[in-house]
């Protein structure tokens, strides 16, 4: 996956999603001070696992700044089944942070705006711009980004394959394009989005078929074959219309970075060092210095 001269490319990470994915991973590692670091360390090593496989020229890690405020007067119970995150994952976002900055990625955190929708403003502008993006994240939502230039890569798959248009019908019986009406049949339980009774993913992608889109789909309504599908969807429409509204994007957000300052930076082996210390990482201390032996040596 090398880019070329030419050729750039972005990665963009979704922070809050694989520090959940790290503090679950590895339990019981802690510092000699006794914080936690466990979410720390499986971060790193996720990341660095990313860079070698994607090989960005650009890179950016995007943190949710809160819920929006919209989709939350929209549904009250918006994203509300959410357990509160644990202390000792909390106390190590700083940490990340810290990380972060030493280790030369740009990181992206605005109040009141969801990772989500900051992520897919930044994958249409560098798609615009001719770039290629990887977005690093589980979240379905994200599906309805993929194209040309555009592809996913779940850390759940163990291929490692980024998803593009033909892994997204392949996975859901649909279109990217079809994605935000698709899960405006079926919901979403992540986002505590109700979908249609009775409407699961076969039945929704069927439609979608058929119909083309939501609009298409109660716009003949009448040709719904089966009665009580029927009067599910008749039921529902008002949810239906809503849901597309949560489920969509928002690219023009304010407060955009430019994609000049998402390069991939330098690492700053010093401050690097420092942290490794004092968390108590001796494995990546010892590859940091040796390979800091090694440029000198290079020289």
């Amino acid at each position: 996956m090398a880019a070329t001269q030419k050729q750039m490319r972005l990665l963009i990470i979704d922070g809050h999603a694989f520090a959940y994915r790290a503090f679950y991973a590895i339990r019981g590692l802690t510092s000699p001070s006794g914080q936690p670091t466990n979410a720390i360390y499986g971060f790193i090593q996720m990341l660095a696992k990313l860079e070698a496989q994607v090989l960005p020229t650009h890179a950016v890690v995007v943190w949710d700044g809160g819920l929006d405020e919209e989709r939350v007067e929209e549904l009250d119970d918006y994203k509300a089944q959410r357990d509160p995150m644990p202390d000792d994952m909390e106390v190590q976002l700083d940490a990340m942070a810290d990380y972060l900055e030493a280790a030369g990625w740009a990181s992206v955190c605005d109040d009141g705006v969801e990772a989500d929708d900051r992520i897919g403003q930044l994958a249409k502008r560098a798609e615009d711009e001719g770039m290629e993006v990887v977005i690093a994240s589980s979240d379905k939502d994200f599906l309805q980004l993929i194209n040309d230039r555009v592809s996913m890569l779940n850390p759940a798959d163990k291929t490692g394959t980024p998803m593009d248009a033909d892994a997204v019908v392949a996975k859901t019986g649909v279109r990217p394009a079809q994605i935000v009406d698709w899960l405006s049949l079926v919901g979403d339980a992540a986002d505590n989005i109700p979908g249609v009774p009775g409407v699961g993913v076969k039945t929704a992608a069927a439609l979608l078929n058929e119909f083309g889109s939501v609009d298409g789909i109660y716009g003949r309504l009448a040709e719904v074959g089966r009665d009580k599908l029927r009067e599910s969807l008749a039921a529902a429409e008002a949810d239906v219309r809503r849901n597309q509204s949560l489920v969509a994007l928002k690219l023009d957000l304010p407060g955009e970075p430019a994609l000049d300052d998402l390069r991939r930076g330098f690492d700053d082996s010093a401050r690097l060092e420092e942290l490794y210390e004092a968390w108590g990482f001796n494995t990546l201390l010892k590859n940091l210095r040796e390979a800091r032996q090694g440029a000198l040596f290079e020289k």
